[in-house]
């Protein structure tokens, strides 16, 4: 019963997230497009094509990287609502992964699914009411606060975002935690690698680890 619902689920997410998805890169454009067209200013080809390469070797690996490392917490329409939103990695995860710990949903369920999709749904309009309260209010606030609480707000809050957030997997991961924590350690201080890179390596290095320590867990418990 939970694989028929799981299936339609899946079934139903798809359906909807990826043509919504597409249809809002393509609507992003509207706006380049009316300014292109309405002061004849269109941009060479090449120029575009090379644009969009260095782009692309800047953030091309979070192409892969964050659809798989973010997954886990977002489930199938937690990630067409986290990528067409935005703010994944400092507003939907978190939001996901502390309604999952509260209701004690296993990832792969189909409560799980439904538990990260109501928490990432009221992210995003807890998000809407205080971007716009922000957008009245923010720049009066933050011009009476101190220079060194701006600078570590700057600085720091995505910073204890994620730590954070991997706090809360450590306590219940701790051997995943501890390489999920020495593999971008290691590259960083010892093998002069690019920043992404490092993203790379961490994120499937510790799903390879995360794998090899559940595959040996399951053959002693078979034992």
């Amino acid at each position: 019963m939970k694989q028929d619902y799981m299936a339609e689920w899946k079934k139903n997410s798809i359906r909807i997230g990826a043509p919504t998805c597409l249809l809002t890169a393509f609507t992003a454009f509207i706006p380049v497009l009316y300014l292109c067209s309405k002061y004849d200013c269109w941009p060479d080809l090449k120029l575009v094509l090379s644009a969009w390469a260095l782009t692309a070797l800047s953030f091309g690996a979070f192409y892969i990287v964050e659809p798989i490392s973010y997954y886990a917490a977002l489930g199938m329409s937690g990630t067409y609502l986290g990528f067409l939103s935005g703010n994944i990695g400092n507003m939907r995860v978190p939001c996901a992964a502390l309604a999952l710990d509260v209701t004690d949903s296993e990832s792969g369920t189909i409560k799980a699914e439904v538990v990260s999709t109501m928490a990432i749904c009221g992210s995003i309009i807890t998000n809407l009411i205080a971007t716009t309260a922000a957008v009245l209010v923010g720049s009066a606030v933050v011009a009476v606060l101190p220079v060194f609480l701006n600078t570590a707000l700057k600085n720091y809050a995505a910073a204890a975002i994620f730590g954070g957030t991997f706090g809360n997997f450590a306590v219940k991961y701790p051997k995943v935690a501890v390489f999920g924590l020495m593999i971008p350690t290691v590259l960083k201080l010892f093998i002069p690698v690019p920043a992404w890179m490092v993203i790379v390596c961490a994120v499937f290095g510790t799903l390879g680890i995360a794998r090899l320590i559940y595959t040996g867990d399951q053959k002693k418990a078979a034992n």
